[in-house]
């Protein structure tokens, strides 16, 4: 059993969908986990510590101190202690305290002290999750490296029908149980991953660029971190974090910047991931002063930039892997294929910008992967499972 043995922080808050907090606890605990419930004092005014004290046999922690003598909950102790905390329900409110670190209660305080994965079911009407700042507020906790499990579609406590239902306490220990399943079938092994954008610089204040975020490659960094390889994630200019530590990572902002650090790396690596948006020209001379407007137009000279996959793939040696991408917008498949043989990538993992949903800052992505052998195409999917269907192609190379 995958959960047996596991210690699991419960956070719950204030919305009428604490009652599934009271099956949620009763499953993990007939799942051989060990439960400690941290509860905010709204949440009590749903479901009573008493009821939740007597399913995990613990004291439910409320308030820092337990009494008045000095005694106190250890937040810290909390954060070293678990495997997992898991937020369910979580309300706007304290899904909006945790992404901007706002610790007045004990929960919020644990989250922010928590070392373990932290995984958070919000639940609440569908206009208050459907508002852009609860959705800027989930981006906020996504990008720290939280595992949000959407809500469902239902009929709500205000007898709406939408989204914003906490999901069922079953699917959420499916969740937990997948997370803890995961194979270190990467583990021993060194990825380099590049990801972002590059920037050619024009003048001090104007730059050449493109709309990568870096979300595909960030996720990809994680999953292979969480699946024991040593990563090396060659970074663009983005506002995203790393979570994992064994991702180390390399910020660059040229494409001249990532060639050199990607030809370094490659070399001692098992497999290279070539995630980035990286810029095929670059001026050929960037003005050390701003570029003032005298004349209605502007002419200036592009090179191209060095080719990083086209070199890694010279440089590949028999036992390592190398992978591509492929952002398309006209004859996909074919300029996809094409790369893949002109570049000696193993796979290439194409996607098109004419798919909604897909490509340069979307939450989700909609891939096809292809090989020397064929080709796989997979539905419109969040980027985290995305790169668990890259990597789990990749592992099968190793």
């Amino acid at each position: 059993m995958m959960m047996k043995g596991k210690k699991i922080v419960l956070g719950i808050t204030g919305s009428i969908a604490a009652y599934k907090a009271a099956i949620l606890t009763r499953g993990l605990i007939k799942k051989g986990a060990e439960v400690q419930i941290v509860i905010t004092p709204a949440g009590k005014e749903f479901i009573t510590p008493i009821t939740l004290s007597a399913l995990t046999s613990k004291p439910v922690i409320s308030e820092f101190f337990a009494q008045r003598d000095g005694t106190w909950h250890s937040h810290v102790d909390l954060g070293l202690w678990a495997d997992a905390m898991v937020i369910a329900p979580a309300t706007a409110s304290t899904i909006g305290k945790m992404a901007h670190g706002i610790a007045d209660n004990m929960l919020v305080t644990t989250y922010l002290s928590m070392k373990a994965p932290v995984f958070i079911a919000p639940a609440m009407d569908l206009d208050m999750f459907a508002h852009p700042s609860t959705q800027h507020n989930l981006d906020i906790l996504r990008s720290y490296g939280n595992h949000i499990i959407e809500p469902a579609s239902g009929e709500l406590a205000s007898h709406l029908v939408g989204k914003g239902r906490m999901e069922e306490p079953e699917r959420i220990i499916e969740t937990l149980e997948a997370f803890f399943s995961r194979r270190q079938d990467l583990k021993g092994k060194k990825i380099m991953i590049t990801a972002g954008p590059t920037y050619e610089k024009i003048d001090p204040v104007r730059f050449i660029g493109n709309y990568s975020s870096g979300k595909m490659g960030y996720a990809l960094a994680e999953t292979c971190a969480e699946r024991g390889a040593q990563v090396t994630l060659i970074s663009g200019p983005v506002s995203l974090k790393t979570v994992h530590p064994n991702i180390t990572r390399i910020d660059v902002e040229s494409a001249e910047q990532m060639y050199q650090a990607a030809t370094a790396c490659y070399r001692t690596a098992d497999a290279g991931i070539l995630c980035a948006a990286v810029a095929d020209f670059t001026p050929e001379a960037a003005s050390g002063e701003k570029i003032k407007r005298e004349k209605d137009d502007l002419v200036f000279r592009l090179k191209p930039t060095k080719d990083i996959a086209a070199e890694l793939g010279r440089q590949k040696r028999g036992e390592q892997r190398l992978v591509g991408f492929a952002l398309e917008t006209n004859d996909e498949i074919v300029h996809a294929q094409d790369k893949l043989a002109r570049k000696n990538f193993d796979f290439i993992v194409l996607n098109s910008l004419n798919d909604k949903g897909a490509g340069f800052r979307c939450d989700t992505n909609k891939i096809t992967i292809i090989d020397h052998t064929g080709m796989m195409a997979y539905p419109l999917k969040p980027k985290k499972e995305v790169a668990a269907d890259i990597i789990n192609k990749l592992v099968t190379l190793f």
